[in-house]
């Protein structure tokens, strides 16, 4: 079976040959650099890279294609990078690195000490309310970066053979770039203070999201590729390790809506395109809206957060979601577990949510830095071995 017909088999709740595996398909499914180039150097393997990195802020990198073919990746990614003009902008000051992104925010990483860049400024922190500050914003313009998103695609698309294919984000979620702008504290008064101000921002960064995915479906019917897509990937972290980021109506009335609106916007010009959707956190009283709402696929099935027991995902939400994650947890298994309880682990999650499909195989969000060869080797092993049908 071919990776693009094993992803949709899955993607179609029915049981392929084995389990589809995504280890670089978006920038929420990958793996730390360092981390990569360890794992492969582990077993001689190549640790070469893409050097157009997807994600240099997350220090995410896409494997070269002769070792996502050994690894048996089903996934390849399409998309711009969350920085698309990275190595022109890119600042060196001794062993730290600095970075402006498209929404004004200054990033920096010590690379003797940090293990990805950190955020240092927040654009409109300083102004009294959100209103105040968006008169004196630059809003990012998708036509700056038009040429260089469409020249990644058409070299995208020149490895994705048999693969399953995902058209990845810009950039992150409706809530996140709110408070990256905004600043962290500000922006949650303001959810309180402000209402108005805060939807006004969001519509800021929807409008950004909205003119990405018209330059990408536009270059997708240019150039015959609509019909090669099965996913397109969005993000927003909406929970905590406890509970929703802020009250679920909040979020129904504010976030959820405008992704319903864009979701729609997309499968109205991709017909029977998979909508999926990275939120981590507590989120499952948000599941029946998201839904409702348009998703498809849901990431990254962080299992270990409040009221996310895997078996009662499984249960109440199988039959309308695939879930692509919840493989391993990343928090405290992969990382600090044994290759045993690894194993252990692997093999419990895929009796769950592999039985008739709807489950495609990741990590609890990215494979970090201070993850041992040995658990990345043990979690692969065991999939390839343990994951068929």
């Amino acid at each position: 079976m071919k990776s693009f017909e094993r992803l949709n088999t899955a993607l179609g709740h029915m049981e392929a040959d084995r389990i589809p595996y995504d280890i670089a398909g978006t920038t929420v499914t990958g793996i730390n650099k360092k981390a990569f180039v360890r794992a492969m150097e582990y077993r001689g393997l190549s640790g070469e890279y893409d050097l157009k990195e997807i994600d240099p802020i997350q220090q995410i990198v896409t494997p070269v294609e002769e070792t996502l073919k050994k690894l048996n990746c089903d996934i390849r990614r399409m998309g711009a990078r969350r920085i698309p003009d990275f190595e022109d902008i890119l600042v060196h000051k001794g062993s730290v690195r600095e970075i402006t992104d498209v929404w004004g925010c200054l990033w920096k990483m010590d690379e003797l000490k940090d293990m990805y860049y950190n955020q240092y400024t927040y654009p409109l922190e300083s102004f009294s309310s959100i209103g105040e500050g968006l008169k004196h914003y630059k809003v990012p313009d998708i036509s700056l970066h038009a040429d260089t998103i469409r020249r990644d695609l058409a070299e995208q698309a020149q490895i994705i053979s048999d693969s399953g294919v995902i058209i990845d984000r810009n950039c992150a979620g409706l809530t996140e770039t709110s408070l990256r702008i905004r600043g962290y504290e500000n922006w949650f008064i303001d959810t309180v203070m402000d209402q108005a101000g805060v939807e006004q921002l969001l519509d800021v960064v929807l409008q950004y999201k909205w003119q990405y995915w018209d330059l990408v479906i536009d270059w997708l019917y240019e150039n015959d590729m609509n019909g090669r897509i099965s996913v397109i990937s969005e993000c927003d972290d909406l929970g905590t390790q406890t509970s929703t980021l802020l009250e679920p109506d909040f979020l129904r009335k504010t976030v959820i809506k405008r992704f319903r609106d864009l979701w729609s916007h997309i499968k109205r010009r991709l017909p029977g395109i998979k909508i999926f959707m990275h939120t981590c956190g507590s989120v499952r009283i948000l599941l029946p809206d998201l839904i409702e709402a348009g998703l498809d696929i849901y990431n990254p099935v962080q299992f270990t957060a409040a009221n996310m027991d895997l078996k009662e995902l499984k249960r109440d939400f199988g039959k309308d979601l695939v879930f692509w994650g919840g493989g391993i947890n990343t928090q405290l298994t992969l990382r600090d577990g044994t290759p045993q309880q690894v194993r252990d682990e692997v093999k419990k999650i895929i009796d769950i949510l592999a039985p008739g499909g709807g489950f495609v195989f990741t990590t609890v969000h990215n494979i970090q830095e201070d993850v041992p060869p040995e658990n990345f080797w043990a979690m692969w092993d065991t999939l390839m071995e343990y994951g068929k049908y």
